[in-house]
C-alpha cells in the first residue's frame, strides 16, 4: 500500500496524498450487472451483423455505449455510423438489458455497501462516475444506498460529452465533489475505466470483478488491484489514515 502511494505521487509528481473523495464506476464494482451487460450486448450488436463477444462488453465498459457502436462499426464495416443510427442500435441494446435484469436482476456487489459506510463514517465524499445512460440502473443507486448516495454526486453519459477511457468523467466527478486529484480515490473494474482516471491523475484502484486478466488492468494504469470488493473493504483501513 505504502509503496503504492509512493510510485502514485512520484508518477505524477504530487508532493502529498490525502483522499476525501471516493469515485466509483458503477457496473461490475457497485453492480454485479455485467453478465447482463454482456449477453444483452452480444444479442443487439448480432441482431445488426456485428460480432461482439461476452468478453467485449468488459473490455469496452465505461465507454458511452453509442461511442462503442461507432467502434464496432468503424471496425467491422470500415465506418462509423452516424449519431441517430448509433442512438437506436444502444436503444435496442438498453431494452434486451431491462428485459435480462427483469429475469436475473442485478445484485449489489458483495462488500461494497460495508466499503462505503466506512468511507462515509470518516467524512469522505462518494460520487458515481459511470458511462451508463440506463435510467433502470441509475434510478436503482437511490433505491439500494439512501444515505450513501446522491443524485449531486454522481457522473453518467448525460453529464460528460467524452465518456471513458477519456478522462473527462473523472474531471467532472472531482470538480462535483470539489477535490483535486490527489485527494481523490477512484474504484474501477474496467481497463477503459482504469485509463480514465490514471488520465486524471487519480489514484486508480482496480478490482478485477470480471473474466479479463489482471494485467490489462495493470497496464492500464491501476495502482492497486484486488481479486474481489470485500477484499478492499477489508483493506481500506490503511487508506483512511492518510485523508
Amino acid at each position: 500500500m505504502n509503496k503504492a502511494i509512493e510510485q502514485y505521487l512520484g508518477r505524477h509528481g504530487f508532493g502529498q496524498f490525502s483522499p476525501k473523495a471516493v469515485l466509483f464506476d458503477m457496473d461490475g464494482v457497485i453492480y454485479d450487472s455485467m453478465k447482463n451487460h454482456a449477453i444483452s450486448w452480444h444479442e443487439a450488436m448480432d441482431s445488426y451483423g456485428l460480432d461482439m463477444p461476452l468478453s467485449g462488453a468488459y473490455e469496452y465498459e465505461g465507454m458511452r455505449g453509442v461511442e462503442t457502436i461507432k467502434v464496432l462499426t468503424q471496425q467491422q464495416w470500415g465506418k462509423a455510423v452516424g449519431d441517430e443510427e448509433a442512438k437506436e442500435m444502444y436503444l435496442h441494446k438498453s431494452r434486451l438489458f431491462a428485459e435480462h435484469c427483469q429475469q436475473t436482476p442485478a445484485q449489489i456487489m458483495p462488500g461494497i455497501k460495508e466499503l462505503m459506510q466506512q468511507i462515509k463514517d470518516c467524512g469522505m465524499k462518494i460520487c458515481v462516475v459511470t458511462g451508463s445512460g440506463q435510467h433502470t440502473l441509475l434510478d436503482k443507486l437511490l433505491a439500494d444506498f439512501p444515505g450513501l448516495l446522491s443524485e449531486e454526486l454522481m457522473v453518467t453519459a448525460f453529464d460528460v460529452t467524452h465518456g471513458k477511457p477519456n478522462p473527462e468523467p473523472y474531471i467532472i466527478g472531482m470538480r462535483k465533489c470539489e477535490v483535486q486529484p490527489w485527494e481523490a480515490i477512484v474504484v474501477e473494474n474496467a481497463p477503459l475505466g482504469v485509463r480514465a482516471a490514471h488520465a486524471a491523475h487519480c489514484f486508480t484502484i482496480a478490482v478485477n470483478t470480471g473474466p479479463l486478466p489482471d494485467d490489462m488492468l495493470l497496464r492500464e494504469g491501476a495502482d492497486l488491484i484486488y481479486p474481489k470488493m470485500t477484499a478492499l473493504s477489508e483493506d481500506f483501513k490503511r487508506l483512511r489514515p492518510r485523508q
